[in-house]
């Protein structure tokens, strides 16, 4: 006999449960919704969930880690006592973030922290790279995609090497370095993790304007990265998306424009309303730690944005017409003031 499924039973299903609690709990302190910065089920995990903690002697290896979010994520998986593998292509910014994280770091020793300075475009150096970290360490358990840059463009002038250039370092290399670390996983039979860093950007239906490359590059992360994580959904092989919105770093000044070859070169301003880079490396551990398929990172007003945006894609379009690209563009570039010129 078919036993028939009730409606009470299908609230059992643990993601649903995370976020009708999280509604509840933003509904339930709604005078201080301001501070809220993260989705409902990023909510859920650091407040009820796994501790950073929990991830203590773990071996992560993290691209990108010279400085932004990768430095700070080092730096919050350092006080939790996780043996770190730093990678990006300035060494003396390597060592500066290695310094930093033994001093705050929980137990760590000058041997707990391998610098590997490598480029991510040079696919070809990975699998030598990989062998490196396994040589040192004798185990990976979680791999780290943060290296990666942004754009600002308009979307016709865009040079079409510009979109190369893009998907070379924030798509193929990603996946380079990923397929290695899951061959390794399932030939180990332990398990593993694998971490992409996405952005706002890359969420469904979400794509920011002027950063045409940008998006399309986050998207297709999202496309590979769901299709492993629907492929691996049985195996002791999680994937998580991070996917933050603006933050304080350097990211301006580094970004790609509409010509190959050329930077944006724009710092950050202080006067932006940005998440800063210590909380966001912090709710990206607490993400990894509690293992979430994807979460979102953002102050006001973006998760609202991005849940309208998923959710009522249509509503979300109109809302866009009315407000125009450039008025959307100074609050995805994070303009306390609307008069704020924006590049």
């Amino acid at each position: 006999m078919v036993k028939r499924t009730t409606g009470h039973r299908q609230l059992k299903s643990p993601p649903l449960i995370r976020g009708l609690i999280g509604f509840g709990w933003m509904r339930s302190n709604w005078p201080v919704l301001g501070n809220v910065d993260c989705d409902f089920g990023l909510v859920w995990a650091e407040k009820f969930g796994k501790p950073i903690d929990s991830l203590a002697g773990k071996v992560v290896w993290i691209t990108g880690a010279s400085s932004g979010i990768g430095e700070h994520l080092a730096r919050a998986l350092a006080c939790a006592g996780v043996k770190l593998v730093l990678s990006a292509r300035r060494e003396h910014e390597l060592e500066r973030v290695k310094q930093k994280c033994l001093e705050i770091g929980k137990n760590l020793t000058e041997g707990d922290i391998l610098i590997l300075p490598m480029d991510v475009t040079a696919v070809q150096k990975h699998s030598e790279h990989f062998q490196q970290v396994i040589s040192y360490f004798g185990q990976l358990d979680i791999l780290v995609n943060n290296a990666g840059r942004s754009q600002r463009a308009n979307w016709e002038d865009i040079d079409l090497t510009v979109d190369q250039e893009m998907f070379n370092l924030n798509v193929f290399g990603v996946l380079s370095l990923s397929r290695l670390a899951v061959k390794y996983f399932m030939k180990e039979k332990k398990g593993g993790h694998i971490v992409v860093m996405s952005s706002l950007a890359g969420v469904n239906a979400t794509a920011f304007p002027f950063s045409a490359s940008y998006a399309g590059a986050k998207y297709a992360l999202h496309g590979y990265f769901n299709a492993l994580h629907s492929e691996k959904t049985l195996s002791n092989i999680s994937v998580t998306l991070l996917c933050p919105g603006p933050v304080f770093s350097n990211f301006l000044a580094e970004c790609f424009t509409d010509k190959p070859g050329e930077k944006f070169g724009k710092p950050v301003e202080a006067t932006d309303r940005r998440m800063t880079g210590e909380r966001c490396g912090y709710l990206c551990a607490v993400a990894i730690a509690n293992k979430l398929h994807e979460a979102w990172m953002a102050l006001l007003p973006y998760i609202p944005l991005c849940y309208m945006f998923v959710y009522c894609p249509n509503i979300g379009n109109y809302l866009m017409r009315i407000m125009g690209p450039k008025l959307f563009l100074k609050i995805r570039d994070s303009k306390t003031k609307m008069g704020t010129k924006t590049e």
